[in-house]
């Protein structure tokens, strides 16, 4: 790692440092999505369609809006943390890493509880077909029962990355996921567990990743070092890292509600609809992990350039990695395009189902770049420190009007390809909002820099 007098974010060719940022979180999370792909693709090929609607369908979105939830406030945590290492505030980053490490285990125990004792309710609001509600619930039950390493994982991974090492996450992932991998094939395949063989693998896998990330912390030298003995809440700090982090964290459970509304009207279009969507799901993530970790990267990059001081870096950042986003999705999109029908057939072999994931990639895939806006453009905002007019800009843009698509556009010409439009129509409104809201504030700040 650079020292703090030799900080190449700070200090770098900006192209160079965000490609070198950015490809370790890019491959890091491709292996974190690889749990869940590897998951489906053991269901959907040797237990049967239900299996993967029971993995991909209600649970997912359930996993996603929790994770999600606490993922957003992770990227509170980092920023503070971020801006107090570019600023060399050795005391800020101490009080910083131990606060948040510290909420992460209590909010995965917290969260642990909950997900077990209710997660058959949430399935059962969310309209899940009886046929695999239960195979559902047993999943949720045994993932929450180890959500506790999830938390610890991306907490410690956005601590990591916040000082500029996004290496150390990326090894630990690659590690996971290849004991994920053996151990699906050998629950499933050797000791017939079914759907609760992939959940326990999977647990297992992310228990070794969080322990591996905790190692790492606690044996670094300088001001990131991880102290189990003062381990503990800082309220100062807290209310730091709430502040950037609770609006962010908010921002998912948004996406979160609006998916899982549309989660429970797929659900009515019946089981081979579900498991297609599921199928789609783990295509569409390919685009989610790219984006995301441009999302994170100008994040991170913006707050320790923020926090010491270099505004036209801050902008400059942005544009670059904006350009790069835009580039990476032109590309994917048309690997997904062209390839479609042959890479549905990795997760089912059922004929129906590939012709209902076909419609949905081709109504989607090609309005992702639009969303390459709404990322880049929003974590610029946040390492900033600036999120609260981001997140109203994504309640009513992608979640409200989504809403009120599936109340209003639904009802009137109920159908599949009309549900699904309502993400591209979403995506267009809400990025030209945070271009004209970006373009403002960047006229705002250089305007008082000036004075």
């Amino acid at each position: 790692m650079s020292s703090l007098a030799n900080n190449k974010i700070t200090n770098g060719v900006i192209w160079k440092q965000l490609l070198l940022f950015f490809f370790p979180i890019a491959i890091g999370t491709f292996f974190q999505q690889l749990y869940n792909m590897i998951d489906a693709i053991v269901v959907g090929q040797f237990i049967g369609k239900e299996a993967l609607a029971s993995v991909g369908g209600s649970s997912s979105q359930i996993i996603n809006f929790i994770v999600g939830f606490f993922t957003g406030f992770t990227s509170g945590a980092s920023i503070i943390i971020a801006q107090a290492y570019g600023a060399k505030d050795r005391r800020r980053v101490q009080r910083g890493l131990h606060t948040a490490y510290t909420l992460a285990a209590l909010a995965g125990v917290a969260i642990s509880i909950i997900g077990v004792l209710l997660c058959e309710t949430f399935l059962r609001l969310m309209n899940t077909p009886q046929e695999i509600l239960e195979s559902s619930a047993l999943y949720l039950r045994i993932y929450f029962s180890g959500i506790i390493f999830v938390f610890i994982y991306n907490m410690g991974s956005g601590i990591l990355r916040a000082s500029g090492d996004s290496k150390s996450p990326l090894y630990y992932l690659i590690c996971c996921c290849i004991i994920n991998i053996v151990l699906d094939l050998a629950f499933v395949l050797i000791f017939k567990m079914g759907v609760a063989g992939v959940a326990l693998a999977t647990l297992i896998a992310q228990a070794v990743s969080a322990v591996l990330i905790t190692l790492k912390l606690m044996r670094l030298k300088g001001i990131m070092r991880l102290y189990p003995k003062k381990a503990g809440i800082d309220s100062y700090i807290l209310r730091s890292q709430l502040r950037i982090g609770l609006p962010t964290g908010f921002e998912s459970v948004l996406f979160g509600i609006t998916n899982i509304s549309i989660q429970t009207a797929l659900n009515s279009f019946g089981t081979d609809t579900m498991a297609a969507w599921s199928a789609y799901g783990k295509l569409d993530s390919f685009f989610w992990l790219i984006s995301s970790a441009f999302g994170i990267s100008i994040s991170t990059f913006v707050g320790q350039n923020y926090g010491a001081g270099k505004i036209d870096r801050v902008y400059k950042s942005t544009r670059v990695c904006l350009i790069m986003d835009l580039a990476a999705t032109a590309f994917l999109v048309g690997i997904i395009m062209i390839f479609k029908e042959g890479l549905l057939r990795i997760f089912t072999s059922d004929a129906e189902v590939i012709e209902i994931g076909v419609r949905m990639i081709s109504l989607i895939a090609p309005w992702y770049a639009v969303f390459s806006f709404i990322e880049i453009l929003s974590g610029s905002l946040r390492g900033t420190g600036n999120v609260l007019v981001p997140v109203l800009i994504t309640l009513f843009g992608v979640c409200v009007l989504r809403i009120i698509w599936l109340a209003t556009v639904l009802k009137i010409y109920p159908g599949l390809s009309v549900l699904i439009a309502s993400y591209p129509v979403t995506w267009v409104i809400t990025a030209a909002a945070f271009i004209v809201y970006y373009f403002v504030h960047k006229k705002r700040s250089l305007e008082r820099l000036s004075k």
